[in-house]
């Protein structure tokens, strides 16, 4: 049966080794999908499966970044201000892609709608992830 690490100084060794190991395999990933481009192109790239698991990976951690950074960079302002700046600038990157795209030779309206749309969805997930997380964190820091 294996024992858990409760000194802390192993733990943090720990948590170093894997950070290393992490960073290798993101370089061997990042090998593999460079040889791809090189070789096949850029759909050759994006078809191999293992652009699947480098892009679910990164996500992932960057997820996990932002609640750290969130935990670090308490301020006092309201979580709200913060969510309609966010919303705000969010929109307004949208609109100039969907017209920009709009303008594009070959692409009409709805082409700019749906890529408009497209940036507003995929904007608006981690803005309301990290708006949870500072409400989460100013409620806590309230009942302290």
């Amino acid at each position: 049966m294996i024992k858990k690490i409760k000194d802390e100084r192993l733990l943090l060794k720990n948590l170093k080794n894997i950070r290393i190991a992490y960073g290798v395999q993101t370089l061997g990933i990042l090998g593999v999908l460079g040889y791809d481009l090189i070789t096949k192109g850029i759909d050759g790239m994006t078809d191999n499966p293992v652009w699947y698991v480098f892009m679910i990976t990164v996500i992932v951690s960057l997820y996990l970044s932002m609640s750290i950074s969130v935990e670090n960079h308490r301020t006092k302002t309201s979580p709200k201000i913060g969510l309609i700046i966010s919303l705000s600038v969010l929109i307004a990157i949208c609109l100039v892609v969907g017209v920009f795209v709009t303008l594009t030779d070959g692409f009409g309206v709805l082409n700019g709608v749906l890529i408009g749309g497209i940036f507003f969805i995929c904007g608006l997930v981690p803005i309301i992830y990290i708006y949870h997380l500072r409400k989460k964190a100013s409620n806590e820091d309230t009942d302290e």
